[in-house]
């Protein structure tokens, strides 16, 4: 993964992420959405494996929101995770 700063203010950032799932800058953009004005997610070229993602905030650092929602993320993954290994061993246990 690399990621680029395009732009960058107080309030808003532009990042080019090349070699990366877009599916988990989806994840990302969904949890962004609940705390910011606005954030996007647009695959540049199929063939350049190039999304871009832009964040811009109202109260906090655009980067400040990208961590706290990437750690959200993780979290609810943690919590799907657990919850996959749960309904398995009942299912494997009958």
């Amino acid at each position: 993964m690399n990621i680029d700063i395009i732009t960058s203010s107080s309030d808003e950032v532009c990042l080019s992420i090349k070699k990366f799932d877009v599916g988990i800058l989806y994840i990302i953009q969904h949890e962004l959405l609940k705390h910011v004005e606005f954030v996007g997610v647009i695959i540049k070229h199929p063939l350049t494996n190039e999304c871009w993602m832009r964040v811009k905030t109202r109260d906090t650092k655009p980067y400040d929101a990208i961590i706290e929602a990437n750690d959200r993320a993780i979290s609810m993954s943690n919590k799907i995770s657990d919850l996959f290994t749960k309904i398995g061993k009942e299912v494997t246990s009958k």
